[in-house]
């Protein structure tokens, strides 16, 4: 399928994804699904929980945390006790306690950042009992809160924003559950891996060589990583092993299933607050800055790699086809790169660390507005609509009135959460990244020396701090040094964003709606959405430009051009 026909069928995809998807969701967290409420209601009286009961704003982010708190011991013990665990066929030891710690908060906040190679260092049950099932809960805390948020927005007068363990369950039960058995069938019958067989051992006695195959239960975990956003492979190949991702359909797939739920959610979010005019105009939003990147990034891939270029070794009429996988192409896999770093999902099918200077410029900085576009699961919808606030208080201040959105007076306690939301994030990067470059246990990890082993710093905390786990590669991470902070960096972007984030939805459920006026600022038009674009554009340019100008922008101009 050529490139053009592939953006055309996952337009569509996406289209009837955002209308029926996200109509489902709606029917799933207003309680109207009920078709496994055999399964569901066994699980309330097992975690004790009434689900008739609803929490306010601190009990759902108390929940949250404790919840998150327990997954996150929970997978250290299981990682550390790996060595004396069943289903372990290959005789993998106990995971170092640095690496364990990193892997666990790594997993339970939606990250998955890899600093190690799957197939030699995970067995069976920690693929599958571990970090598979973190794959699923961690991406129903993210939709379940923006879904919290929307509930601030479409109440009034409410002390309560739902019940975070309800919404967890029916998130896993009702939602990632039956999509993810569909298209694991579906990878399946593709050629992806599914087995508890173990290794496969090949003794070439006439050749004289041996060879070990890794396999194992791979199909059921590579849908969830791209469907919860969550980008953890098998593999340490990732997308680009053929045993995770066999054909050009299942890479269709990876790309349309990451997509999914972030995509629905805007229409979840119009439905919900009563104006799909609304959820049009966050995904309009999304759609100009994911489309933007994406051209930023093939169209830089389809250039030919300056290095290789500049030692005249080889004629690249099909683009920079260094570090990709021929079946898939280089317009393809950057098309793939791009969507995983815009989604906070972290797959690859091919080397970000092998792109040109300006196609790693297209995923770091992808990254760095913010992960909204369209974001990972709830988190992107969340943290866009904490840009959206920003937007209308500009936009009040401009015309001199206390600015409104969606019927809700935006005051200095909104603006205030809502700042905080957006800050946490760069704040976090950039200190990091300067702790790193200055310090000899960070500049150590580096396999590049000038600006593009600045990039693959700067990268790695940019993808930390975003929960998005992508990696240029070129950065050895499994230190203890880098195994610390980026964990550190992880729980930084998770929980000092959501936590500002079910504040902000209490603050808003207490509220009364506002009638609108002559001079309300209307947030469904064309006018509002190019003043939402241009705010996530300045944000992120003023706060990571001087750092990106020393790592692709001067790479790509020590070559004599820009594309």
């Amino acid at each position: 399928m050529g490139f053009f026909w592939t953006v055309v069928a996952l337009v569509v995809f996406l289209g009837l994804s955002w209308r029926f998807l996200g109509a489902y969701l709606v029917s799933i967290y207003e309680g109207r699904t009920k078709w496994l409420g055999f399964v569901e209601r066994p699980i309330y009286k097992l975690i004790g929980v009434d689900p008739e009961v609803e929490q306010s704003w601190q009990r759902y982010a108390i929940s949250v945390v404790a919840y998150s708190a327990v997954a996150i011991l929970f997978t250290y013990l299981m990682l550390r006790l790996q060595g004396s665990l069943p289903l372990n066929p290959n005789h993998l030891g106990a995971v170092s306690p640095a690496l364990s710690w990193n892997t666990a908060v790594s997993f339970v906040t939606n990250t998955n950042w890899q600093a190690y190679a799957g197939e030699t260092t995970m067995s069976y049950l920690s693929q599958m009992a571990v970090l598979a099932v973190q794959n699923f809960t961690s991406a129903s805390v993210g939709i379940a809160v923006a879904v919290a948020l929307i509930r601030g927005f479409s109440r009034k007068n409410s002390t309560t924003i739902g019940n975070f363990w309800v919404d967890l369950v029916r998130g896993v039960i009702y939602l990632l559950l039956p999509i993810a058995l569909v298209a694991s069938v579906i990878f399946m019958a593709q050629g992806a891996v599914q087995t508890l067989g173990g290794a496969v051992h090949v003794h070439d006695v006439l050749n004289g060589f041996k060879q070990i195959i890794p396999r194992g239960p791979v199909a059921s975990q590579e849908v969830i990583k791209q469907l919860g956003t969550n980008g953890g492979g098998f593999f340490n190949a990732n997308g680009a092993s053929p045993f995770e991702n066999p054909t050009g359909l299942t890479n269709f797939l990876s790309i349309g299933l990451l997509l999914a739920i972030p995509v629905a959610l805007t229409y979840t979010f119009g439905k919900m607050i009563g104006s799909l005019r609304q959820g049009v105009t966050i995904l309009a939003v999304m759609a100009v800055l994911f489309f933007s990147w994406v051209g930023i990034g093939t169209v830089a891939e389809h250039q030919a790699n300056p290095a290789v270029a500049k030692a005249g070794l080889v004629h690249q009429a099909s683009g920079n086809m260094v570090g990709k996988e021929v079946r898939f192409g280089d317009t393809s896999s950057a098309l793939y790169n791009v969507a995983s770093t815009q989604t906070s999902t972290g797959s690859v099918d091919s080397a970000s660390d092998s792109y040109t200077p300006m196609g790693g410029f297209a995923l770091l900085t992808g990254m760095m507005l913010g992960e909204i576009s369209p974001g990972g699961v709830g988190s992107g919808l969340y943290t866009m609509l904490l840009f959206a606030i920003i937007t209308v208080f500009i936009g009040g201040l401009m015309v001199g009135r206390t600015p409104e959105y969606l019927g809700k007076k935006i005051q200095a306690k909104e603006v205030k959460l809502a700042a905080l939301g957006i800050l946490v994030m760069p704040i976090t990067v950039l200190v990091l990244t300067g702790i790193a470059v200055a310090i000899h246990a960070g500049r150590v990890g580096v396999a590049n020396g000038g600006p593009h082993g600045f990039s693959e710093i700067l990268y790695a905390f940019t993808s930390a701090a975003n929960n998005n786990g992508s990696a240029f590669a070129g950065l050895s991470v499994n230190t203890t040094f880098y195994n610390v902070t980026t964990g550190v960096a992880m729980l930084v972007g998770r929980f000092a964003i959501i936590i500002p984030v079910l504040a902000l939805s209490g603050v808003l459920a207490a509220k009364g709606l506002v009638p609108e006026s002559s001079g309300t600022l209307r947030t469904d038009k064309a006018l509002f959405a190019g003043l939402l674009v241009g705010v996530i554009l300045i944000v992120g340019g003023l706060t990571f430009f001087p750092a990106v100008s020393l790592g692709p922008v001067v790479e790509q101009l020590s070559n004599g051009r820009f594309f």
